[in-house]
């Protein structure tokens, strides 16, 4: 275990403590260990989705599926169309919630009213 016997204090201002607390909080880190990341180079990501390590397991359990059929084939030189076709539906639904979870634009709550399109002057 690596021991830490500096301790290092410094003053920063409440804007400063409050961006800080707010980048802590995204990445689930201490702030000591994101500190310490940024000193080492690292910028900490953000925490993933909550649904991210469900849909992991999804992700794996299909591909060992897969992995099995792919050594089943090889080894009789036949494949079950059905159970193949089946999995491959499951894996393009997992890669499709992946895209809704992680990168598709959400729905804004007040469709039609676009006076919060970041635009500070009036229309």
């Amino acid at each position: 275990m690596l021991k830490r016997s500096i301790k290092v204090t410094f003053r920063m201002n409440t804007r400063e403590f409050q961006r800080l607390k707010t980048q802590v909080k995204k990445t689930g880190l201490s702030q000591e260990a994101f500190i310490r990341s940024l000193i080492n180079g690292y910028m900490p990501k953000e925490l993933p989705p909550i649904d991210y390590f469900s849909m992991m397991r999804e992700l794996h359990a299909i591909g060992n599926n897969l992995n099995q059929l792919a050594a089943k084939a090889n080894a009789t030189g036949h494949i079950d169309k059905a159970v193949f076709q089946y999995e491959a539906n499951r894996l393009r639904r997992a890669v499709q919630d992946i895209q809704e979870a992680v990168i598709s634009p959400e729905r804004r709550e007040n469709y039609g009213n676009h006076s919060n399109m970041g635009c500070d002057r009036p229309p």
